[in-house]
């Protein structure tokens, strides 16, 4: 996850601003002619970065419109899609002879491929999502039928998608790297849910698989946190334990459940990076959300843990390798703790052994050292 970066016009010469600010958008979301009216004082600033595929930024800009011609369009080679979610003043988009104004609260999508004019009379505030045409493609509907259509973000599927691209953004700092592309994935299928909405085609999604990608994107936005709980995720989207639990029903595991996988999975993800080798187990685990060095018996001692790790709790020292015949067995995974208290303290991490355990089977990791306290564990050699 890149963070945000930002833009301004502030430090340079009222006279030299327009073209500055021009060839700064070239850059971020392509090539544009833009104008101020004739205004002077023309001031811009834009925030951005990137979600997974998807590059998101809030522009807050004094009176312009710009314009996409067919000229700056062959020398561009992204075929990509512009959604806008108006935030503040009013904005007129025109593409293929069609034209609508957004008031703050609406949004609409339009076509990078095609020429396209948006006019800004006045000052504005926007929310802007640069994406590939193909993640919103749907072959039940048209992307011409869709393109410059209000959108109102006050009822039904665009409702829901206009406060996600809100949340997205004032969450992007704090997202971690590995998110990003789910979270894309939710808001983009919203946008096109919207879409098919829009359309007057059916879809087979229901509320509860709404609240579900809502709910997978919150617990991924705040993985790392130890206070992540099931009762502050149901304050946080305004509804009932009962309906969380309830939306889970259909899965193949409960909410908890997913919440401690996720963790398992991300832990993994971090011993397996170069970027950690530095780091003990115990570091990794506080970093994704473990509130103790010494995990919390309950979860490393389910059914659903062992089932996640793919060996028992009791086992945790133990590491599966598969050799080339096929068949697999179990090797020794020795720690070196000379003290019964290390041995313990090692025990209670049994979640995140157990995380690395499934490491094992990716023959291109080589074999390193990790700690875990002041413990030392070495991941066999395949060739052993």
């Amino acid at each position: 996850m890149s963070g945000l970066h930002s833009i301004s016009t502030d430090e340079v010469p009222a006279g030299e601003r327009l073209a500055w600010w021009g060839d700064r958008i070239w850059g971020l979301i392509g090539r544009l002619h833009s104008d101020a009216y004739g205004d002077p004082m023309f001031t811009g600033r834009i925030e951005h970065g990137d979600v997974g595929y998807m590059t998101v930024c809030r522009l807050q800009v004094s009176r312009h419109r710009v314009v996409r011609t067919p000229t700056l369009i062959r020398h561009s080679d992204r075929p990509f899609l512009k959604v806008v979610a108006q935030l503040k003043g009013h904005a007129c988009f025109e593409q293929h002879g069609r034209q609508v104004w957004l008031a703050p609260g609406d949004w609409s999508v339009y076509d990078t491929t095609e020429a396209y004019t948006v006019s800004n009379p006045d000052a504005v505030e926007q929310l802007v999502l640069l994406l590939p045409k193909d993640q919103l493609m749907d072959p039940r509907v048209s992307l011409p039928e869709v393109m410059v259509r209000r959108f109102p973000g006050s009822v039904g599927v665009a409702r829901l998608a206009y406060e996600m691209m809100n949340g997205v953004f004032h969450e992007l700092p704090q997202l971690p790297p590995h998110a990003g592309v789910g979270v894309a994935d939710a808001l983009s299928r919203l946008l096109q849910l919207a879409m098919l909405e829009k359309a007057g085609k059916p879809t087979a999604v229901t509320q509860r698989e709404l609240l579900r990608d809502r709910i997978k994107q919150y617990v991924q936005a705040h993985l790392r946190d130890p206070e992540l709980t099931i009762d502050r995720i149901a304050q946080a989207l305004s509804c009932s334990k009962r309906s969380l639990h309830a939306v889970f029903e259909q899965e193949e595991t409960t909410l908890a459940d997913y919440i401690q996988t996720q963790r398992l999975q991300a832990c993994r993800r971090d011993l397996l990076s170069h970027e950690f080798a530095g780091s003990s187990i115990t570091e990794i685990a506080l970093s994704w959300g473990y509130n103790s060095p010494r995990i919390s018996a309950a979860s490393s001692s389910s059914t659903s843990g062992r089932a996640r790790a793919s060996c028992a709790p009791r086992r945790g020292a133990e590491a599966p390798a598969t050799p080339l015949g096929g068949q697999s067995k179990l090797r020794s995974w020795p720690c070196t703790c000379s003290r019964a208290g290390r041995q313990r303290s090692c025990r209670s991490l049994i979640d995140i052994r157990a995380a690395w355990t499934l490491t094992l089977s990716a023959a291109t990791v080589s074999p390193r050292r990790l700690r875990i306290g002041t413990a030392s564990v070495r991941r066999p050699s395949s060739s052993s």
